[in-house]
């Protein structure tokens, strides 16, 4: 299954990245149904990137979308948000696409390193009730110029609007302040974020109680 959701990626390459980042592709991907969720509820939850050494990240459900100004807030606070109630926006294990966003370049830079995430790292998600085990398998790019690029980061299947889920997602989402400079793209909206944010796209693989 992890060979045929590779195979249906299809990417392209990105801007360069900062030094320790590996080179960024962007995917649409297909994921196929799995009976493994949650409620969708939003819940506050910590997670796990082990690939970056990252654990303990607090995150915090809020009505909203993504990096608005309760957001952005909640970031600048050191925490990751996960919006809800807009798109096809669940919570943590939920059938859809949970989004989670963090800061990268400010407050405590919990996704400083997030585009050096591979394809088949692991995301995990704990809450109050279980233990979710995520695994990436393609990396998108959002622009906040883009009303179509926003539908599509929003949607219940990212990247693709209208489209039914069938499966459990998540969507981690960092701003490209350094490649967006790098290009010469000093562009940002009232809340200082950049045109562009990178976002690692997961599936659930696995969900226990805990």
């Amino acid at each position: 299954m992890r060979a045929a959701l590779t195979a249906l990626a299809a990417a392209i390459l990105l801007t360069p990245t900062p030094a320790l980042a590996a080179p960024i592709r962007e995917a649409t991907v297909v994921a196929e149904p799995s009976a493994a969720a949650t409620n969708g509820r939003p819940r506050v939850a910590t997670l796990a990137i082990p690939a970056l050494g990252l654990s303990g990240l607090r995150v915090v459900p809020y009505a909203g979308t993504p990096d608005d100004a309760p957001g952005t807030a909640i970031q600048d606070r050191g925490s990751a948000a996960a919006p809800h109630g807009s798109g096809g926006l669940v919570g943590p294990g939920g059938v859809g696409n949970y989004l989670v966003t963090g800061h990268r370049s400010s407050s405590t830079a919990p996704f400083r390193y997030l585009p050096s995430v591979r394809v088949g790292a692991r995301i995990i998600v704990v809450t109050d009730r279980h233990r979710l085990v995520y695994e990436v398998v393609g990396t998108r790019r959002t622009s906040f110029r883009s009303e179509r690029s926003l539908r599509e980061q929003s949607a219940a299947v990212p990247g693709r609007p209208g489209q039914t889920p069938t499966r459990a997602m998540i969507t981690i989402s960092t701003c490209a302040t350094f490649e967006d400079h790098a290009a010469g793209n000093y562009w940002s909206d009232e809340f200082h974020n950049p045109e562009h944010r990178i976002e690692k796209i997961g599936v659930l693989r696995s969900v226990r109680p805990v």
